[in-house]
């Protein structure tokens, strides 16, 4: 493996300098979530703790420790999506421009070394889906893809040993 290939692959989360690359869809996405917990689901298990509550004996009452587990989640759910989308980049790759080389947004089609073809699309660490082609930035595909452009050839550090990516196609579109 070479230092260049080896660098891409092994980069911590710790060196990416705290950022928060999200594309719009992904920001929307959370601030949807963020809205459902302080304005719905939230405010109803408060009443239903508080319901609870009244009941008498907190010791045995399930619908009281429930609620009080589900509360302490929620208000861990909201810290966690309040910091998030305070500390994002959203980046569209619509407007990345005219580039060949591999960015945050790119839709990135490669031949693996079994010969078959993967299309993946590099997104951010909240909303990346495997299983619809996205992966977050910080995966060790996207790190691999990262920089190189159509031709190219990166190397992906599998546990199985290292796996050649052939570099196909690169495009930015919008993510919707």
């Amino acid at each position: 493996m070479t230092n260049r290939a080896r660098s891409l692959t092994s980069t911590p989360v710790a060196e990416t300098g705290g950022k928060n690359y999200i594309t719009p869809r992904g920001y929307t996405r959370l601030k949807a979530e963020l809205l459902q917990l302080l304005d719905r689901e939230r405010p109803e298990l408060v009443r239903t703790v508080a319901w609870a509550a009244s009941n008498g004996d907190r010791s045995e009452n399930g619908d009281y420790i429930y609620g009080k587990k589900r509360l302490r989640e929620i208000d861990r759910r909201i810290r966690y999506l309040t910091k998030q989308l305070d500390t994002a980049e959203v980046v569209d790759p619509a407007r990345r421009g005219d580039t060949d080389r591999i960015f945050f947004g790119a839709t990135v089609v490669y031949l693996n070394d079994s010969g078959s073809s993967q299309t993946v699309t590099i997104t951010g660490k909240d909303e990346a889906d495997p299983r619809r082609g996205e992966v977050s930035w910080l995966s060790p595909v996207a790190r691999a893809l990262m920089r190189r452009r159509a031709g190219d050839v990166a190397l992906l550090a599998t546990p199985a040993g290292e796996e050649q990516l052939e570099i196909l196609e690169v495009r930015y579109e919008s993510v919707t």
